[in-house]
């Protein structure tokens, strides 16, 4: 039987830096018998890891190269396809972002219904207990909780200019550094006072990695409060405690309608009383019908980490939702998460037997039937 090949693609998202795969990872793979080909990196945006670290264990490839490869080679990557017309063949791993209802899905599936192709999404990827088996979301919510940390700290230094750009840190530790600076030079103009902060989503990954943030960045623990499920299904949102924290910090998994937590009209209500400045987004939903934050409904990007919401002064409402915040952090988040994916990898030679690569097809084929009839399977797959 012929070796299982996967082929690793270039990023193309502006200022994605991580690696589905990291050459650890792609070592213990060829080790147990995978072949894997790596597209060398591009100069923008440039892979953390460099092409020659790859290189004593796999076959460099062009940069994109990845359509002509053979169509039994499996397309592993981490965000979206650039958005092209011409059909999907292959079986792609990957976060396609296309089964919640997201705009543009219908155009994301259809190709693979066009080409015979076949999705495997890493957002749904499963073990027997129902639970992801490899997610970003510590370092999710470890990177967001630092933007807002810093946003927070330059509102309150810089009220009329936005947070300028930023850029991956190469280590942890200078992103914990930096923030921690600028932190205590906002704590120092604002009396003394650091911020109060809600987390909604404590208890989960993304929620962990804020938690560990802030923590790390000298915010004291009676200054964090820590929102799960008990307290949102308590009583129903909008929320008077968003509203009464400096910082709000979103790390739901967003799977159904949902009650609001806070709206514009919510923070109009009670001008007198609002504290809450920055609000970021994590989970990210700006385009999901059921997004619980509706002004948070444009992306945002490191060059422009933050949107104003119009209408609010003393103090200023701006809202950070960046969809690749682990990029912040792009080699200790793609060590974490290629570790984590590794043994559901190493089943992919026997991925008709393997539970999870079976239910990511089968959801993959409930999700394809959702199509309307025009965008149906032209390709037997």
């Amino acid at each position: 039987m012929a070796p299982v090949t996967l082929h690793l693609r270039a990023e193309t998202k502006p200022l994605e830096h991580r690696s589905a795969l990291s050459p650890d990872v792609v070592q213990k793979l060829v080790k147990n018998g995978f072949k894997v080909n790596v597209e060398k990196s591009p100069k923008n945006p440039k892979r953390i890891f460099e092409d020659a670290d790859y290189e004593p264990y796999a076959t460099l490839v062009d940069e994109f190269s990845w359509p002509q490869a053979p169509e039994d080679h499996l397309i592993i990557g981490l965000k979206e396809l650039p958005e092209e017309d011409f059909p999907l063949k292959h079986t792609h791993i990957q976060f396609a972002h296309c089964y919640k209802g997201q705009a543009g899905w219908e155009q994301v599936l259809g190709r693979f219904a066009a080409g015979g192709g076949t999705l495997y999404d890493m957002e749904f990827l499963e073990d027997k207990n129902r639970r992801r088996v490899a997610a970003f979301g510590y370092h999710a919510g470890y990177a967001g909780a630092a933007l807002a940390l810093e946003n927070w700290a330059w509102q309150i230094q810089h009220a009329e200019t936005p947070l300028p750009g930023k850029k991956p840190y190469n280590t942890q530790s200078d992103l914990v550094k930096e923030v921690k600076s600028d932190v205590s030079a906002g704590v120092a103009k604002n009396d003394g006072k650091a911020p109060q902060i809600l987390i909604i989503g404590a208890l989960g990954r993304c929620g962990r990695g804020a938690i560990d943030l802030c923590l790390a960045a000298g915010i004291p623990e009676s200054n964090l409060l820590r929102w799960d499920l008990a307290e949102t299904s308590a009583k129903a949102g909008p929320y008077p405690e968003i509203r009464q924290a400096d910082i709000f910090i979103n790390c739901i998994y967003l799977d159904k309608p949902i009650p609001k937590f806070v709206t514009e009209d919510f923070l109009k209500e009670d001008p007198g009383n609002r504290k809450l400045s920055v609000v970021c987004d994590v989970s990210c939903d700006t385009t999901n019908p059921h997004n619980p934050i509706p002004f948070c409904n444009k992306a945002t990007y490191f060059d422009k980490p933050t949107i104003a919401v119009e209408s609010f002064a003393n103090p200023p409402l701006s809202y950070i939702t960046i969809d690749h915040l682990p990029s912040l952090l792009p080699r200790e988040a793609s060590e974490a998460f290629s570790n984590a994916l590794l043994p559901s990898l190493l089943e992919l030679s026997n991925a008709e037997n393997a539970p999870v690569w079976q239910e990511a097809r089968k959801l993959f084929e409930k999700k394809l039937a959702t199509l309307p009839q025009s965008k149906g399977h032209t390709k037997s797959s």
